[in-house]
């Protein structure tokens, strides 16, 4: 009796060893882990790996630490806007493939990816197939109480389609810009360029009130607005120069007191252009009767680096920081536009403060129609749509990275950056981490994720994109 029971201990310390053994050559990915990947050839396309994460063992990988103790923003979202072309596209979808799509995009659940900000139109955008207002008039003709103000223009598309998302994600914040005001209160009465006319500042300010007052009655809340989308660019069509001393100066005697007389709650947001001028929000914000009617400074970047819109944060730490536009061109480089955006974007708007991170834009066709004419004939949608047929563009997956996990009242923390693995960290409400990694060198690196006392080893190739969750 004791010789057997001698026999099966030593059998059961055999099998000891023998599974430990196969564990330690073939390290699993820890069970309560995620982690989802995209190659820059699209043999991984936001995909959910199963192996590729492992705890690790004693190395001298570089490592990225995660301190979830020291926080920064709170994060608002991640998503794109939806033109009024966008919203055509969408719209024309049969009834089934179009739900399907917006639950894709906007449900908040394990199979979808999340989007949780829009930014839409105020008026016409260069992305709709022709150019409006809310009060056009015959030439000659004035409005300044806007008992003509209709919205009319978005009825048959951009407010079926909002309507149907917030069914979908009721708790999605909506931003809206405006392109040009109705051209009656323009020095050239015309879409294109001009400026707004002193004399009719408080016009358009009950102009932003009413939309946001009639957005309402259809159920749509407008988060945000922003005073003028590039208002550095009157070339497009529609478009408006609005040199930084008339946007503070329609800001604090006409737009902030109106809102404030009509007891309207969404957010005053200015500049809305270019990193490459950070002086323009400074300059607004260094005026006091201006600054208390503004919640923040939204920016692109089509110029300057991502690095300039801290200079915002730095003079103006009370005030929040947007990022909400940024196109792909068509007919797009895969590899390229994935690793830039990633970079510039994802990464790199939400470490210089950013609450959100928008793409442009959300839907087109296969010819990126419409647009206005003269307006963006290469924009690239994140998603291309040829009837109920949809194509899934390098913006989907850029957004797709951050949105599907992290959600609004996220939190950035801080993480280091080492050999060339650019990289941001979130905490998630549920308290999650979120840390979402580019290589940007030109091999592959393996790597070291230290979240607290815990430790696991990884690897990306030359460009590619992983989001882990812990």
């Amino acid at each position: 009796m004791k010789n057997q029971f001698l026999y099966i201990a030593i059998f059961t310390f055999i099998v000891f060893l023998s599974v430990g053994s196969k564990c330690t050559e073939n390290p699993k990915k820890p069970a309560e882990m995620l982690f989802y990947l995209t190659k820059p050839d699209k043999s991984a396309l936001f995909e959910k790996q199963e192996t590729g994460i492992s705890v690790a063992t004693d190395n001298s990988l570089p490592t990225i630490e995660v301190q979830p103790e020291k926080t920064f923003q709170e994060m608002d979202g991640f998503g794109y806007t939806l033109t009024g072309g966008s919203a055509f596209h969408i719209n024309n979808m049969s009834a089934a493939k179009r739900h399907e799509l917006l639950t894709e995009l906007f449900a908040f659940d394990k199979e979808n990816i999340g989007i949780s900000y829009l930014r839409i139109s105020l008026g016409a955008s260069d992305l709709d197939a022709e150019v409006f207002s809310y009060n056009d008039l015959p030439e000659g003709e004035t409005d300044v109480n806007m008992e003509r103000f209709s919205l009319e223009p978005d009825r048959k598309f951009l407010i079926p389609v909002l309507k149907e998302i917030l069914t979908i994600n009721p708790e999605i914040k909506i931003m809206a810009s405006p392109w040009s005001p109705p051209t009656w209160m323009k020095t050239n009465n015309s879409s294109i360029g001009g400026s707004l006319k002193p004399e009719y500042y408080g016009a358009y300010a009950k102009y932003f009130v009413k939309y946001v007052e009639e957005m309402g009655k259809e159920g749509i809340t407008i988060d945000a607005i922003t005073v003028q989308n590039e208002p550095l660019h009157p070339g497009n069509n529609p478009s408006l120069l609005m040199p930084a001393n008339e946007q503070a100066d329609f800001i604090k005697l006409s737009l902030g007191p109106s809102f404030k007389a009509a007891g309207v709650k969404t957010k005053i947001i200015i500049y809305d252009h270019n990193a490459d001028r950070p002086d323009y929000p400074i300059s607004i914000l260094n005026d006091p009767e201006a600054a208390k009617y503004i919640d923040g400074s939204a920016f692109h970047l089509y110029g300057g680096v991502i690095e300039n819109v801290s200079q915002v944060h730095e003079a103006h730490p009370d005030k929040n920081l947007y990022f909400t536009e940024q196109w792909i061109g068509a007919p797009g480089n895969f590899g390229g536009d994935f690793r830039w955006h990633i970079k510039n974007l994802i990464i790199g708007a939400s470490r210089n403060w950013c609450k959100t991170v928008l793409k442009w834009n959300l839907a087109a066709d296969p010819e990126q129609k419409p647009h206005t004419p003269g307006g963006c004939d290469r924009c690239l949608g994140a998603l291309t749509i040829n009837g109920d047929l949809v194509t899934r563009e390098p913006a989907y997956y850029i957004v797709a990275h951050a949105s599907k996990f992290v959600r609004p009242g996220s939190v950035r923390i801080d993480s280091n950056i080492p050999a060339s693995l650019l990289n941001v960290a979130f905490k998630t409400p549920d308290g999650k981490i979120i840390v979402i990694v580019l290589n940007d060198s030109g091999s592959e690196k393996n790597f070291n994720l230290k979240v607290g006392n815990e430790v696991f080893t990884s690897s990306l190739i030359s460009g590619s994109v992983g989001t882990f969750v812990f």
